[in-house]
């Protein structure tokens, strides 16, 4: 998938772009620069380890935010079968900035919903730029009660920046929503997957991140604020937002050491955005995994687990 580099990626792009003139000289002019190419190759896979195996906290900020990375339905279309979505939140209307409905992945079915961005200015309208308003949420709950009565597990994928902060989702009570859904969630009788795709913002993240297992995409990044707003605050300037993003440790493999998130998913050499196939599998085999360690439980075991779960979030231990 082609796809415009970030600037820490330039040095990937340039050393592509000789590669390719090689080939293409060697092609069109019939010369044997085999010894030339593979030392580029060799060249461009060493530059592309380093870079990718170094990045810093808000180098993966900036990937999440990749507006070729995959979101929520092109999970759905490559981890997913016969997904057939489900609309309303029988009180406002639609939001379709949070889509869900039925699917099949792997041999179990399930019930899928997540944050749905848009990749230009039409979708990003029609998806509300991925921040969802109170109907959305309010879908989200309906759909998760439906697959608690019909005992079918809830995978949530979360990609967003935060929820509308609008006066009409303020009007129709969009933290209210959200806190239902923390609480409704705590107690959904219902195996609950949670992943965070992208961008993991804050009350609009947490209000379909209540899970028994929260995963997280190796360059996604999960916290109560963004980068730019810690440091608008703490900095009084948004350029400090590299220094922010480091100092929150928002970052997957950060939030994996202080065990509050379950596992990280890793994503193909370059980032989801290189190759949404392969991120897809990644994806599809790690929810598969802890699946079927939540179902292993009892009914009564899994909300107690929950529980537990999140009991222990914030606990700190003096040395």
């Amino acid at each position: 998938m082609s796809t415009k580099p970030l600037e820490f990626e330039q040095p990937i792009f340039e050393l592509e772009n000789e590669l390719s003139k090689l080939k293409k000289k060697s092609s069109s002019q019939n010369i044997d620069m085999s010894d030339e190419i593979s030392a580029m190759e060799q060249k461009l896979a060493d530059t592309r380890n380093e870079i990718y195996t170094n990045l810093t906290s808000w180098q993966r900020v900036q990937i999440a935010r990749h507006t070729n990375r995959p979101f929520m339905l092109d999970y759905v279309f490559h981890a997913f079968e016969d997904f057939c979505e489900l609309h309303g939140d029988r009180h406002i209307g639609d939001d379709h900035s949070m889509p869900g409905g039925f699917a099949r992945i792997g041999d179990k079915r399930v019930v899928v919903i997540g944050h749905q961005k848009g990749r230009d200015t039409k979708e990003n309208l029609l998806r509300n730029f991925g921040s969802a308003h109170p109907e959305g949420y309010r879908k989200a709950l309906r759909l998760m009660k439906m697959a608690e009565r019909f005992k079918l597990p809830v995978i949530c994928m979360i990609d967003t920046p935060g929820a509308f902060p609008g006066i009409g989702a303020e009007e129709r009570n969009i933290a209210e929503a959200i806190a239902y859904n923390l609480r409704e969630m705590m107690l959904l009788k219902t195996p609950i997957i949670a992943c965070v795709l992208g961008e993991g913002g804050s009350g609009g993240a947490l209000g379909i991140g209540v899970a028994d297992k929260v995963l997280m995409m190796e360059n996604a990044y999960y916290s109560v604020i963004s980068p730019e707003g810690c440091a608008a605050i703490l900095w009084k300037h948004r350029k400090h937002a590299p220094e922010a993003a480091e100092a929150m440790k928002i970052a997957a493999p950060d939030l994996g050491k202080l065990n509050l998130i379950d596992e990280v998913v890793p994503e193909p050499k370059g980032g989801a955005h290189n190759d949404h196939k392969q991120t897809a599998e990644n994806f599809k085999s790690v929810v598969l995994k802890h699946l079927e360690e939540v179902e292993q439980m009892t009914t009564e075991e899994m909300l107690e687990a929950r529980y537990q779960k999140y009991r222990k979030y914030g606990e700190w231990q003096g040395e």
